[in-house]
């Protein structure tokens, strides 16, 4: 199966929509906990909805950019679990806050109700800007050429051990080690066939989301797997390829549930703070019996 996870969609009103999709009962990076799918799939469905709405739905040319603002998700993991066929998910979509520039959307809210079997899973609350050529070129200062930044960025960093941050291959870690507790650089590998599909100016919203996984569990190497069931998320700045960018990360006190913890996590790059996120990771251990609702 492609890196696509969507396949249709139809509207149901001026700014309402369906979006349907299909996930595959394994993938080589997204990879299942338990018979649980990965939240971060869940992620990387919503986000395929911003180009196929904002281009299908709502007239945006071809060639415009798009950029992530922020993001909210929470999963009952009574959704997540992994079946005898691929799972098929419906996404009820609503926009809001839509502003125009030129006839042309220049941002867009979704609000996303995630449906399984008929019972609804999880909610994502996303926002995204949408940029003509000139703007997207003035935002960028001269580093928007995807073709040539992809082309020179630097070769990716030494990586964490896999086991450290729940993965199995040096491919997919996406943190390399600084000597602090606490404290990584993020590791670019430009090659990664998931992650970097095709070339990109900058380093992709679903990189610094897996970063923050991966930070939770280099922080906790003793917990074992564990699912991010909820994140919240502010994209700040552009994560550029030729500068260092450091992930730090730090837990949070307390439980909200048994087996469940929080992290709150800052990337820095230069001068400023480029992404900011909290998120709830619950231990992959206590899913392999049932599953309690939560939504």
């Amino acid at each position: 199966m492609s890196e696509v996870f969507l396949t249709g969609w139809h509207r149901n009103g001026p700014d309402s929509f369906t979006v349907s999709a299909q996930w595959p009962r394994s993938h080589c990076f997204y990879v299942s906990e338990h018979g649980m799918y990965d939240p971060l799939m869940l992620c990387e469905t919503a986000r395929q909805t911003f180009p196929l709405l904002a281009h299908a739905a709502y007239g945006m040319p071809f060639g415009y950019q798009l950029s992530w603002r922020d993001l909210r998700y929470e999963v009952d993991p009574s959704g997540l679990r992994i079946e005898g066929t691929p799972a098929e998910v419906e996404l009820r979509v609503s926009c809001s806050d839509i502003r125009y520039r030129r006839n042309l959307p220049a941002s867009i809210r979704m609000h996303i109700e995630l449906v399984r079997d008929g019972v609804p899973f999880a909610v994502v609350e996303t926002e995204f800007g949408c940029h003509s050529p000139e703007v997207y070129s003035r935002l960028r200062a001269g580093r928007g050429d995807a073709a040539g930044m992809f082309l020179g960025a630097p070769a990716p960093t030494s990586p964490v051990p896999p086991g450290l941050v729940g993965r199995g291959r040096d491919q997919d870690v996406v943190l390399s080690p600084s000597g602090e507790l606490g404290r990584w650089r993020l590791r670019v590998d430009t090659t990664h066939p998931v992650l970097f599909d095709h070339p990109v100016d900058h380093v992709p919203g679903m990189v610094l989301l897996e970063s923050v996984r991966q930070a939770s569990h280099a922080l906790n190497p003793s917990r074992g797997p564990a699912l991010p069931l909820s994140m919240e998320v502010r994209f700040n700045r552009y994560v550029e390829f030729d500068s260092p960018c450091w992930i730090e990360a730090e837990a949070l006190p307390g439980e909200s549930a048994p087996g469940r913890h929080r992290l709150r996590v800052n990337a820095l790059q230069g001068e400023g703070s480029t992404f900011s996120a909290v998120a709830e990771m619950a231990d992959a251990s206590v899913f392999r019996g049932p599953v309690p609702s939560r939504i």
